[in-house]
């Protein structure tokens, strides 16, 4: 809770996102929590953003990798207390909003290239 100084009321702060800037194209690895019984741990989830959607909540993302041969989505929230940690591996240079095109090809057809990003 921060204070307004000049009506004296309690303002309530916004939760802090886990989740850094991302967009679609990128490979993204995202750290989840998951609880089992009692016990709790970390499961990492690797694969590529292709859908994002912004809302008043927060908005959430979606993200795919193809394992065992299979596709598998997953679509996470941003402002989930279960996100331990997301980490952008690579910027993917793309045209369009929502990825789902990936979904019919694989292989080297589902390549994205790599947009190269500066900073200073």
């Amino acid at each position: 809770m921060a204070e307004d100084t000049q009506n004296n009321v309690a303002v309530e702060e916004a939760p802090k996102s886990v989740v850094p800037e991302l967009a679609s194209g990128d490979t993204v690895k995202v750290s989840v929590r998951i609880k089992e019984g009692d016990k709790s741990r970390i499961q990492v989830f690797e694969g590529v953003v292709i859908k994002i959607v912004n809302s008043v909540d927060g908005g959430n993302f979606t993200v795919r990798r193809v394992a065992y041969g299979v596709g598998v989505e997953r679509t996470f929230p941003r402002m989930s207390p279960m996100l331990a940690k997301v980490e952008v591996l690579r910027h993917g240079k793309v045209r369009r909003a929502r990825l789902f095109y990936l979904r019919d090809r694989s292989g080297k057809a589902a390549r994205i290239k790599e947009r190269r990003v500066f900073t200073k």
